[in-house]
């Protein structure tokens, strides 16, 4: 067990969290209770939860916190990150033997000869929850110039190895970097806990566990193990995808989006050896962040897919055993605190956690009592 010892600096925040600060939703399971558990924060990028409780929270700008007992405090040991447009600090994943290894998991992009590159590497979290010790940069993409389309998020898989999701780098359509086996963009990578690569897709460079993908800033894995992700199209077709290795998932050959200012993208929505999404928006809702929720707090939603928005100010959830006109059915909770919704994870109490840019804060959502 961590030692719960509370650093007394100017830089702790502290936090005040009044009971009457709530608001009231309904959605289809009935009522739920929006609450803030963590506030005062600087565009918070994603969380995730220690053994005894703990929270860690990233932000973009290149800070690692230490959410404990009603306090938040700054982590040292942090890489350094390139927190240019949509680069930065960005995922932190905490594996499940972390009360052995006390591993943590860091995406960001990181500074590069010939600009910025999505990245990853490990720490060891020390036993006061103050410093990430001998981090290690096990991954490096490409560098490019320009500040978009990092992808960035990191999924335990249940044999312990990590998958990491890369964006394309903002080339557009007519880049066909994701296309391309032999580079990182637009890639679902699959890492061993040393760095090394855990896939080998004959004639693709080692670790490519999937390619077409233009920003996936949401995955999961589902009940069955297979890996989920939301990704960000061009202006419409941000989509669902379920990814299987060795698969082609289309960006930007085919889209169910459209460049912007108009006209299609590549071929259009199909194309041979490309897979389709599961589900899509039209128009962009800018997906970020994803759960695939246990049900363990509300058993009516067991198996549903939670997802933030960053431009339509709602939590969305979908739900794959229902059919919709784009392909699950779909709820959207909407409330003042949705507002460009980041993270979305699940607490160890089966409550959904979310993280809003808008005003720094971390909700927690949960049935009404």
């Amino acid at each position: 067990m961590t030692p719960r010892i509370l650093v007394q600096t100017a830089a702790m925040a502290m936090l005040s969290l009044p009971a009457q600060a709530q608001t009231q939703v309904e959605t289809q399971a009935g009522p739920m209770v929006i609450s803030p558990v963590i506030t005062g924060l600087d565009e918070p990028w994603a969380l995730g939860f220690l053994p005894d409780g703990d929270v860690l929270v990233t932000e973009r700008d290149g800070r690692l916190l230490l959410s404990r007992d009603g306090a938040i405090a700054p982590i040292s040991g942090v890489p350094e990150v390139f927190a240019q447009g949509q680069g930065g600090l960005l995922d932190v994943m905490i594996p499940r033997d972390f009360s052995q290894s006390r591993e943590v998991w860091l995406s960001f992009a990181a500074p590069v000869p010939g600009g910025a590159a999505t990245a990853v590497g490990k720490g060891r979290l020390s036993e006061d929850g103050r410093k990430l010790e001998g981090f290690q940069t096990l991954y490096v993409g490409e560098g490019r110039s320009g500040g978009r389309h990092f992808g960035s998020r990191l999924v335990e898989h249940a044999d312990g190895t990590v998958f990491l999701t890369t964006g394309d780098r903002g080339t557009g359509p007519g880049g066909m970097q994701s296309q391309d086996p032999a580079l990182v963009e637009g890639k679902v990578i699959h890492l061993n806990r040393d760095g090394t690569p855990a896939t080998q897709v004959d004639g693709w460079r080692p670790g490519v566990y999937s390619l077409g993908h233009r920003n996936a800033q949401g995955a999961d894995l589902g009940a069955d193990g297979a890996l989920w992700l939301v990704e960000h199209g061009a202006q419409g077709g941000d989509e669902l995808n379920r990814v299987t290795e060795g698969r082609n998932y289309g960006w930007p050959v085919i889209s169910y989006g459209e460049n912007y200012g108009g006209g299609k993208i590549g071929e259009g929505t199909s194309g041979p050896g490309m897979e389709q999404p599961m589900h899509y928006w039209d128009p962009s809702i800018a997906p970020s962040g994803m759960v695939v929720y246990s049900g363990k707090l509300v058993p009516d939603w067991q198996g549903d897919i939670f997802f933030g928005s960053l431009n339509s100010d709602f939590l969305g959830r979908l739900d794959p055993d229902q059919p919709g006109p784009t392909g699950f059915a779909e709820e959207r909770i909407s409330a003042p605190e949705t507002g460009r919704v980041r993270d979305v994870v699940e607490a160890p109490d089966g409550a959904i956690w979310f993280a809003s840019v808008y005003d720094g804060t971390i909700y927690r959502l949960a049935p009404a009592q």
